[in-house]
């Protein structure tokens, strides 16, 4: 396979940034990632049509035996912007460290998402040169900008959606095959996303009439909003257990050992301690149980010596799955409690619906985990965390999951949208396996 690697250090090293003002984003970097398929991948262009859609993302069809029941597995092309002093190794450089099972690349996107993207592209190749064709029609939707507007996937989701294509599973980036995540079970579980969570920004703006800070007012608008952004931060969203955490729990029961598992078997009537306990045990538990909103912008008077006259905060919101948009904004509302600070969503999505964890196309994904990663590893519905593009096809299909199938440690989770992502290559081939597993099911 080290051909195979080889490709995917290639491809990790076209520098597809994307940024939320898209006039910045180097769109040759796309141009020259969409060739570099073609001809590293040339059986499956050969065997696959594929089509541009929104400038920039790339739609695949591989035709099977039938057009119903079609699969369709999603990834992105774009990577979040690096600092590249933060590195141990250049960020895009595809640095291959150590070897044998302790081989890992070092790469901005290695698996956020070019890992999924290339694995999918691998799979595909070698299927193809085998002569394998699937039972049913198989899509590959490569969307050009998930980290920043989405639109991409939007217009991928549109197009599927005027070929009246209703597809059997949606699989898209998500959870991975992690060791101990969850407090108590130490076997290795593939959490894969049945829901993620709603996302909107919220902007919190107050007002004063300025002047010179030789001279301050009372409560100047940077203390106002310091204020708002202080009540935010003391009352949080309350910490309840969704239908997919509960489900979680539930199937990890038998896997937690005495108390724990009783309470996990339990978790209708101990879900208020469960998750008053898991809210306190880190940001990735809390955000399972909770909303969660956090101020990422800043910004007052325009020198040192000026009185703001406008004060502005960003919030970023992750709205649990129960809860809306509108219900969000209104506790913000009572909790901030001052009518001098305005509160406006920029823009939103509301949680989506929840996929079912039971039925064949949760079978199929549970069946490639056993196969290509490990028969010890237990599959379990989550409540994905983070977006996806994967939201956009929620209205095509009722099976849409968020799973990448690579086998993480807690260190290379954190690595994600920071400095040092890495990927090691055994988990990377084994999710190659995986994909070819779930498409020769279909």
């Amino acid at each position: 396979m080290t051909a195979a690697v080889d490709r995917f250090r290639e491809l990790l090293r076209i520098p597809t940034v994307s940024h939320v003002d898209e006039e910045h984003t180097n769109w040759s970097a796309f141009a020259e990632f969409a060739a570099a398929l073609e001809r590293l991948y040339p059986a499956t262009h050969a065997a696959l049509s594929r089509e541009t859609v929104d400038e920039h993302s790339l739609l695949y069809r591989w035709r099977g035996r039938t057009a119903e029941e079609s699969l369709v597995l999603m990834a992105h092309m774009d990577v979040v912007p690096v600092v590249a002093a933060e590195w141990d190794h250049d960020p895009f450089g595809a640095t291959l460290v150590g070897a044998g099972d302790d081989a890992t690349i070092h790469a901005r996107g290695a698996i956020d998402d070019k890992g999924a993207l290339v694995g999918i592209l691998e799979a595909v190749e070698s299927l193809v040169s085998e002569e394998y064709v699937p039972a049913h029609d198989i899509y590959l939707a490569f969307g050009h900008n998930e980290e920043t507007a989405g639109g991409g996937a939007r217009a991928l989701a549109r197009t599927l959606k005027e070929n009246g294509i209703r597809p059997a599973l949606v699989l898209d980036e998500g959870g991975a095959v992690v060791d101990g995540a969850i407090p108590g079970i130490s076997i290795p579980t593939a959490m894969v996303g049945v829901a993620e969570r709603g996302i909107m920004t919220v902007v919190l703006t107050a007002r004063e009439s300025g002047g010179h800070a030789s001279t301050p007012l009372r409560l100047p608008a940077t203390a106002r909003l310091a204020r708002a952004i202080t009540r935010l931060s003391r009352r949080p969203f309350h910490a309840r257990i969704s239908p997919p955490v509960r489900a979680m729990f539930r199937t990890l029961s038998t896997s937690a050992p005495g108390a724990l598992g009783w309470a996990f078997r339990h978790i209708r009537l101990t879900a208020p301690l469960v998750a008053l306990v898991l809210s306190r045990l880190g940001p990735e538990m809390n955000a399972t149980v909770r909303t969660t909103a956090v101020v990422t912008e800043l910004s007052g008077a325009p020198a040192e010596n000026v009185l703001a006259t406008t004060a502005r905060a960003s919030v970023n919101v992750r709205i649990l799955t129960g809860e809306t948009v509108a219900s969000v904004r209104e506790r913000m509302r009572r909790v901030i409690a001052d009518p001098k600070v305005e509160i406006d969503v920029r823009h939103d999505s509301e949680p989506s619906p929840i996929s079912p964890w039971r039925g064949e196309p949760w079978r199929r994904i549970a069946t490639a985990v056993a196969t290509a990663i490990g028969p010890d590893v237990v599959t379990t519905p989550y409540l994905q965390s983070g977006a996806t593009d994967s939201r956009w096809f929620t209205g095509l299909s009722e099976n849409v999951y968020r799973f990448a199938p690579f086998h993480l440690s807690k260190g290379e989770r954190e690595a994600l949208h920071s400095h040092n992502e890495r990927i090691r290559v055994e988990s990377w081939l084994a999710g190659v396996r995986f994909y070819r597993s779930l498409m020769t099911a279909s």
